[in-house]
């Protein structure tokens, strides 16, 4: 790196010091109007019980803090022309956002009826909180936001995925101190390690240490900065402090060392640029200290509250019974001076509006939290040329997560800013290391000789922690880039709070009309339940299917492709979408390959359908035989295999069901199957034995609704496994072909079913292989090497 000295900023004149401290007097005023005011907004008559919402809702500790920053950001926005979003860490920080992009005239953009005076600033105030509003966090309504606090220990994730790939854009990542607590934050400061100044953006954390909690003191708090210092210059930090209690020296003190964080920034990234990246730098970090709930009350009863945790939420909260609250009240709003603020008419005082950056450099305005604007569709590569081919039907084995390998490299080649890979360390495991023939992992640090595909500019992004994936990957969807989350089935199980989250915040944006469509969270699911051969036990578990069916059916889709061909196609398909969750699951091992790819084209439009070419005379069937995941395709088919040999005269119709989501009525899902469809599929009376891959409840809730409960018998995952055989694990979860046969013997009628000769070979069978396995460590040959004849 360059050893030039870096330029030092000039300390605030008194104009700037001024204008600066009136921006954030009137956001933090605006905070309080919030939280409390349901009339008078500017106080320019007697603070009245009347005029305080019946519910005083809402967080006022940690605000002023995110005021200073934005307040601060905003002159060096002007003063640099930077291209900077703004994420808020603490939980509820909301009015703060609020109340600064409404100062600078983004939420008036985004919001017309709230105005930008008195009657626009009591509508902003009214609806805080309220019925038929907006939430006390940062949430989806929020210009300028691409971060919901409403769940703590994802802001750093957010903001390094945002920047991957996004040279211009610095984002100011605001770390609460509470948050700072939480596993998937404490996981998120080795991030840096994945940023290359030569191609992407720069996030600058500012870790907001005011405290406390909601009733107790967090623990970076006690640290000294000694201590703090010995933490982040580990992972690879310059660390700056600011610490006090004046407004104005904390001004003056913050308007330096956040300047020069700024331009050490640039530094970085323009050393970087022109002569290439030798070693990881040690990016800015700011550690700033103030109180809790700083200008507020500072006692209240006899009991203090400024710098306690008593100032997290509403620090005055009995203002409507009490006179003496509603007069500290009163005294706390009237000291931010806001006759010197606002004018007459309630607009903010012309030359503090002044230091707001104008358009589309405003954080409240920047498309970069817009991202759906900024989407560019991939290029994606003609799934069709990676087809399996085959002239007899499921006879050779083959890994359909190595042929989507294939497809995911070219993908990369043809896309070398618009898409990537986050997986935890599995890529190669995965059976996907085609994709390092178009791109190295990404590492920005010491690459050593035996390392494999690691480099500087890799952009596949390996780090082993679910969180980290996830969320990278989200800040890289909503900043309008495409990707790919891809882990062990179990572990996906990790994520289930941020995939959900995620999908509240898809659902939410469908209706702010002025959020544009952002390309899909793409799942891919492998090392699956069903064969986790050496891992056993701890390695099993479908419970991510549940996650997903059960967000809204407006954002959920799942798809269980159960050969390559499928696979393809639903890869093809959810890379191509917006604004949804795709969960794909398929193992990674090699299997059998059911379909052509124009049937799987087909069939994957469809989602579901009656196989003919596995069925037996299954016009008017006696039995339907339906699958969904590959695993359980398999033992169906082999299981109608059986049928057709020892059972011939019944009557068989083997269905396969791709799209999870069409079993559910069409009332209840975008997907779901009419009536007449799903008679059409799975006939009005016919006993159904449905193998699924996951757990076999998910079956009966998506069939809610329908009347076909009482003749749909579901195996599935049971919660039972072990290092094991791959046919041991559908034995003891009682899902295999013999099962499923013994299964069609209960449930046909007994004049169809009555065949002693395969229910003495099933039997038979299932003791063969008890023993056998426990000989010869491998599945019985004629179960392992079994394939489709006609």
């Amino acid at each position: 790196m360059s050893d030039a000295p870096l330029a030092l900023p000039m300390p605030l004149d008194i104009e700037e010091l001024r204008l600066i401290d009136a921006w954030w007097r009137a956001a933090n005023y605006l905070n309080i109007g919030q939280i409390y005011l349901s009339a008078n907004p500017l106080v320019r008559e007697p603070l009245l019980v009347e005029h305080i919402k019946p519910r005083l809702l809402g967080h006022w500790g940690t605000s002023p803090g995110l005021n200073l920053i934005y307040a601060h950001m905003n002159r060096l926005i002007s003063k640099y022309d930077l291209d900077t979003i703004y994420m808020a860490g603490p939980g509820h920080g909301g009015p703060a956002l609020i109340a600064n992009v409404w100062l600078e005239g983004s939420y008036t953009d985004f919001y017309p009826e709230v105005t930008r005076d008195e009657a626009g600033m009591l509508r902003l105030f009214r609806q805080f909180s309220t019925p038929g509003g907006v939430p006390s966090h940062v949430s989806v309504p929020t210009p300028g936001s691409i971060h919901e606090g409403g769940e703590l220990g994802y802001v750093l994730l957010h903001a390094f995925g945002a920047v991957m790939d996004n040279p211009d854009l610095l984002v100011t990542a605001v770390v609460g101190d509470g948050e700072s607590e939480t596993g998937p934050l404490a996981g998120s400061w080795k991030s840096i390690d994945f940023i290359n100044p030569v191609r992407d953006g720069a996030v600058l954390p500012i870790l907001h240490l005011n405290g406390y909690k909601i009733s107790g003191p967090t623990v970076w708090a006690r640290h000294t900065d000694a201590d703090l210092t010995k933490f982040f210059e580990g992972q690879g930090y310059a660390v700056a402090f600011v610490e006090g209690d004046d407004p104005m020296t904390v001004h003056r003190q913050f308007a330096l060392v956040l300047e020069a964080a700024v331009l050490r920034i640039r530094e970085i990234q323009a050393d970087a640029r022109s002569n290439g990246l030798s070693e990881r730098p040690a990016w800015p970090l700011i550690v700033l200290r103030t109180p809790k709930g700083w200008t507020g009350p500072k006692v209240v009863d006899g009991v203090k509250i400024e710098g306690t945790f008593r100032a997290h939420q509403v620090p005055v909260s009995e203002v409507r019974t009490n006179p003496e609250h509603l007069q500290i009240l009163e005294e706390w709003l009237h000291s931010y001076r806001p006759e010197e603020l606002f004018d007459a008419d309630g607009r903010l005082q012309p030359e503090i509006a002044a230091l707001a950056p104008a358009g589309k450099r405003r954080m409240g305005s920047n498309p970069q939290a817009n991202g759906g604007l900024l989407t560019k569709p991939l290029t994606l590569p003609d799934h069709t040329a990676f087809q399996v081919r085959f002239e007899e039907r499921a006879r050779e084995r083959m890994g359909s997560t190595a042929i989507l390998g294939a497809y995911l490299r070219d993908i990369y080649r043809a896309n070398p800013d618009n898409f990537r890979l986050f997986c935890p360390d599995e890529t190669n495991s995965n059976r996907l290391g085609a994709v390092f023939d178009a791109s190295d992992r990404c590492l920005v640090s010491a690459i050593e000789p035996g390392d494999d595909h690691v480099s500087h500019d890799g952009r596949v992004m390996e780090v082993l922690s679910e969180h980290c994936c996830h969320g990278w990957l989200e800040g890289y969807t909503l900043t309008g880039r495409h990707g790919l989350f891809a882990t062990y089935e179990a572990f996906a199980m990790i994520v289930d709070s941020m995939a959900m989250q995620h999908a509240k915040w898809i659902e939410h944006a469908r209706r702010v009309s002025w959020r544009a469509d952002i390309p899909s969270l793409n799942y891919l699911l492998t090392s699956t339940c069903w064969r986790n051969d050496h891992n056993g036990f701890s390695h099993q578990g479908p419970g991510f299917i549940d996650t997903i069916i059960h967000r809204k059916p407006i954002v959920a889709r799942v798809y269980l492709p159960p050969d390559a061909n499928c696979l393809l196609s639903v890869a093809d398909h959810c890379l191509r979408s917006r604004n949804y969750l795709n969960l794909i699951v398929i193992d990674k091992q090699p299997q059998l390959q059911w379909l052509t790819m124009g049937e799987a084209q087909v069939h994957c439009a469809r989602g579901a359908g009656v196989w003919p070419m596995y069925s037996s005379q299954p016009e008017r069937p006696d039995i339907v035989l339906a699958c969904a995941g590959d695993v359980p395709t398999q033992e169906t088919i082999a299981a109608a295999w059986l049928l057709r040999r020892l059972a011939p005269e019944l009557k068989v119709r083997v269905v396969n069901v791709v799209d999870l989501m069409r079993l559910c009525p069409a009332d209840r899902h975008p997907h779901g199957m009419s009536d007449a469809e799903f008679v059409e599929i799975f006939t009005a009376s016919t006993p159904v034995v449905f193998a699924f891959h996951g757990y076999p409840g998910v079956i009966h809730d998506l069939l809610h609704g329908r009347s076909a409960h009482e003749r749909f018998h579901v195996r599935g995952y049971m919660e039972e496994g072990t290092t094991t055989t791959p046919f041991d694990m559908v034995v003891l979860n009682e899902m295999s072909r013999l099962h499923l046969c013994l299964d069609v013997m209960r449930y046909v009628p007994h004049s169809l079913a009555a065949n002693d000769e395969l229910v003495a070979h099933c039997k038979r069978l299932l003791v063969e292989h008890e023993a056998y396995i426990r000989e010869y460590f491998d599945d019985l040959p004629e179960i392992r090497d079994w394939a489709w004849s006609d």
